[in-house]
């Protein structure tokens, strides 16, 4: 498990978080400052090699159910331009478009990747090994690359 920041990071009661799991909210990195937040509801569950990271904000409701090998990122390293394109990807400054608000009893499959900006409605389902790039909204189910909805009820 890889824990950074844990001063900008809550976990709420009865959530359980499995090994290999890397919670980074990044204060300071490569010289630049931010003020993240990760905020992890009640009853979550949180499975085996999940990334969850932050420079900015992600907030996830109540009893959120992953799969394996989730990733929820509010930043990226740098944006695509040129200019930045030509340096080493950890070199690049930290980017974000935006915080991620993932709503209550959302269920993201083996997989998923969850990118900046992004919200997630109550109850929404992501099938395995969807991208998210764009809201889903609630009571729906989503997937593919990008994750498109495919049934709301």
């Amino acid at each position: 498990m890889r824990l950074e920041g844990l001063g900008h990071i809550s976990v709420g009661d009865g959530t359980y978080i499995a090994s290999g799991v890397q919670l980074t909210a990044w204060e300071n990195r490569k010289g630049q400052h931010f003020t993240p937040t990760i905020a992890i509801g009640n009853g979550c569950t949180i499975r085996e090699n999940c990334h969850i990271t932050a420079v900015n904000s992600i907030s996830i409701g109540n009893h959120l159910l992953t799969g394996t090998n989730v990733l929820i990122t509010d930043n990226s390293h740098g944006e695509a331009t040129y200019e930045q394109m030509q340096l080493p990807p950890d070199s690049r400054p930290v980017y974000s478009k935006g915080p991620v608000v993932i709503g209550n009893n959302v269920w993201l499959g083996n997989n998923v990747c969850v990118m900046p900006g992004v919200t997630i409605g109550d109850g929404a389902i992501v099938g395995a090994n969807s991208v998210v790039t764009h809201d889903i909204p609630a009571y729906s189910v989503a997937a593919g690359i990008p994750a498109k909805v495919m049934k709301q009820l």
